[in-house]
């Protein structure tokens, strides 16, 4: 198991700094996200003053590009970081797509498995000369001219990770990714009983290895450099955890565990605009089948314990600022 961090406040200008210092700590991989920042922009950013940390998508939305534009970006990114490239996918939710970017939403399953076909399609063509054509039900492509084409490169093997919450979507991953991204909204239970068996279904399925696939968690996590601080950060993350669970999309999250009508409750409040009164639907009860708690010296050992057996990499679902507390979330994790 590996322990990661990643980055999700401020501006690209801090990526550099924080990815070298990510580096330096001995973390992993350093994965960026596109909530505000296109996240090929903080790739290449973090490539540029690294030299041996994985970078990866955590992750960058599959249905508001064209896919052979994902392709172009990551080859280069891979060929700039010198083969540390994971490129994580995510599908984002309907209202997002058609709201937020004014694109179609279509058969997210049929869709992603389409845009990994054709990213590797194109990687194949660049790296070996064949020819490009690639004919699905949304993509159909086959016109890839020398002029337009970035030529091989000596990493030519770029990861793909898709993130998934449902059944189907985990399934898809063990399909035909090399990794599944883990929503930091879940729980143990969850993760055991729902995530990771649809997933090793569809390696089953696929006829593929387990050891060649990596499951990489990120988690709610409250930490401080004592009980009181950790107590403040936790009760913080009642809103957060409102605000994902509000989403209908994580509601199988909810009802294995009974709580139908807290999602139902907290759908409507998001709906009406009434954000102050969602953080309090989450109880104590949940906060702790969602949460992690620890000082900084001992979180890792407790994010190592907690996800043994089931995750290849894990993280701590909060931004990473480079301070030294970060140091003893590796060590502990290694100790």
């Amino acid at each position: 198991m590996k322990i990661d961090t990643e980055y999700s406040l401020g501006t690209p200008s801090d990526i550099p700094e924080l990815a070298r210092r990510a580096e330096e700590f001995g973390f992993g991989a350093f994965w960026v996200n596109e909530t505000k920042h296109d996240p090929f922009v903080q790739l290449t950013l973090a490539a540029s003053t690294t030299k041996s940390i994985r970078i990866g998508s955590s992750i960058a939305l599959a249905f508001t590009r064209s896919p052979v534009s994902i392709a172009y970006a990551s080859w280069d990114i891979q060929e700039l970081s010198g083969g540390r490239l994971i490129l994580g996918l995510g599908s984002q939710v309907k209202g997002h797509i058609e709201r937020r970017f004014g694109m179609r939403w279509e058969s997210p399953r049929t869709k992603m498995k389409e845009v990994v076909g054709l990213m590797r399609s194109a990687w194949e063509s660049w790296q070996t000369g064949s020819k490009l054509d690639f004919q699905g039900k949304f993509f159909r492509v086959d016109l890839m001219t020398p002029f337009f084409d970035p030529g091989p490169i000596g990493d030519p093997k770029i990861p793909i990770f898709i993130a998934g919450v449902n059944r189907g979507m985990c399934n898809l991953a063990g399909r035909v990714a090399d990794g599944l991204h883990v929503h930091p909204l879940h729980t143990d239970r969850y993760l055991r009983e729902v995530i990771v068996p649809a997933t090793e279904s569809g390696l089953q399925s696929a006829k593929r290895d387990r050891k060649g696939f990596e499951v990489a968690v990120s988690v709610f996590s409250a930490v401080g450099d004592n009980g009181k601080e950790v107590k403040a950060v936790k009760e913080a993350l009642r809103s957060q955890i409102a605000f994902y669970a509000s989403t209908r999309t994580y509601a199988p999250v909810m009802k294995l565990h009974g709580w139908e009508a807290v999602s139902e409750r907290l759908h409507k409040l998001s709906v009406e605009g009434d954000w102050e009164k969602m953080p309090g639907e989450v109880d104590d009860s949940m906060l702790d089948e969602f949460v992690i708690e620890g000082e900084w010296s001992e979180i890792g050992r407790i994010l190592r314990e907690r996800y043994a057996g089931v995750a290849d990499r894990v993280r701590l679902y909060l931004p990473f600022d480079g301070q030294e507390s970060w140091r003893e979330v590796v060590r502990s994790f290694a100790a």
